[in-house]
């Protein structure tokens, strides 16, 4: 009997010495802490807007700025990071390191552990080589400027961010060019399409970049059916050239979007799917307008997403609507393999000159891709985003606590179509 209480101690003593050896082995981040998010300022503006939980992602990201986000995104995947949560007792330490995934969310106090091997990575910038000719090109997309957000006017085909055979993307090269007179880069509050063209926002500081994440998190957080604008802190409105015409001029998309894998598993694609029978889905709105129709079989539709999901306009358009969005080959290819073009032999500003290829840097070429040539490319593009106006938001929360951010001056935004959408809209309307 006596020797019970000594070995439940060296069990505990064994438990203590797995726990530091494990310790040992590992990058320790400091514990999360909700007010750690942000700056006082920012966390106070995005408690009022979108009290969303933080990731653990995003909590790793937030601790290690100068790792590489692919080698961040490839630790999780391999199932590299782990997590020991504030909830758990003493009584738990030998179970108390589990596997964290990337979206699951932490709670105050939760702490994570990465593999002592990051310590070893070189704290390298991506090296981005920019000519004066392509710094030019990217500051001539700037279309607004404040002390607190850069907002760009995104052509079609640059990526917005790194990826699998992606060696420039606008993120990148906006931190090698559009600093300006601060120390710090823009950075991304979130993304477009590499094919979609339109309006980028970007926090020119981290407080006004947390703003801006809860702002944009807003949209698909709370989203719901009712379209009242008035109501919508963010409000964001698309163009698209589909084919065909939808039966109602106006309305509300409301389907549920997930992925599935196609080709063997080679690739996936985003479908409409039962909320019931599909684990994964995403709840996803879309209000539409019809702008104008065409003799010639094409519609132009506003589309105002109340939510953000991947490809959630293209696969609304083609599966909800039945009028695919023009050069959308993934989601319309058997609407393309109907679709005629025009004989611009008559028309009178079909010259040489408006058909020739402009030399564009990161070898872009915005002049072709109208509905007029072969292969059209994607006619979706950003043209308006109304949001807070998170300059003077900020400067207020620093003169007064109590704020009334639901009176917020709004910010409107408008981008001007590309020039292979602004000759498609010349030629439907001719």
């Amino acid at each position: 009997m006596a020797a019970e209480p000594i070995v439940l101690r060296l069990r505990a003593l064994s438990r203590h010495f797995s726990v530091t050896r494990h310790e040992a082995k590992c990058l320790t981040l400091p514990p999360f802490t909700a007010t750690a998010t942000a700056t006082l300022n920012a966390s106070a503006l995005g408690k009022q807007l979108s009290p969303t939980p933080t990731t653990a992602l995003k909590w790793v990201i937030r601790c290690c700025p100068d790792l590489p986000r692919t080698l961040v995104h490839k630790l999780f995947r391999l199932r590299q990071v782990r997590i020991v949560s504030a909830a758990n007792g003493i009584q738990e330490q030998d179970h108390r390191y589990k596997r964290v995934a990337a979206k699951d969310t932490l709670n105050s106090g939760d702490r994570i552990f990465l593999p002592q091997s990051v310590k070893e990575i070189p704290r390298q910038k991506p090296d981005c080589h920019v000519t004066a000719k392509e710094i030019n090109f990217i500051r001539s997309l700037v279309i607004y400027k404040d002390p607190t957000i850069l907002v760009l006017n995104k052509p079609s085909g640059m990526p917005v961010q790194g990826g699998i055979n992606i060696k420039r993307s606008l993120d990148v090269i906006a931190a090698a060019c559009l600093n300006y007179e601060y120390s710090e880069p823009p950075r991304l509050v979130h993304r477009l399409d590499r094919d979609c063209s339109g309006i980028l926002v970007m926090g020119r500081t981290q407080t006004s970049a947390a703003v801006l994440h809860s702002i944009f998190r807003e949209k698909t957080s709370r989203a719901s059916d009712d379209i009242d604008t008035e109501k919508r802190i963010l409000q964001r409105r698309y163009w698209a050239l589909v084919i065909g015409c939808p039966r109602r001029s106006k309305g509300l998309v409301t389907a549920s979007l997930g992925k599935v894998v196609v080709d063997n598993g080679k690739s996936d694609r985003i479908t409409i799917v039962d909320n019931s029978k599909f684990l994964s889905s995403q709840h996803a709105i879309t209000e539409y307008r019809v702008i104008g129709s065409s003799s010639h079989g094409y519609t132009w539709l506003e589309l105002s997403p109340l939510t953000g999901r991947k490809h959630q306009l293209r696969v609304h358009c083609a599966e909800v609507l039945g009028t695919p969005i023009v050069g959308d080959y993934k989601y319309g290819w058997q609407a393309h393999r109907k679709l005629g073009h025009f004989d611009l032999s008559n028309l009178e500003d079909s010259s040489e000159e408006l058909l020739k290829e402009e030399k564009l840097p990161f070898d872009l070429n915005l002049n072709k891709g109208s509905i007029s040539e072969k292969c059209p490319r994607l006619h979706l593009h950003c043209k308006q985003i109304v949001l807070p106006n998170v300059s003077q938001a900020l400067q207020n929360v620093q003169s007064a606590s109590n704020y009334d951010f639901s009176q917020m001056e709004g910010l409107e935004l408008v981008a001007a179509l590309p020039p292979y959408m602004q000759r498609s809209w010349d030629v439907t309307n001719s």
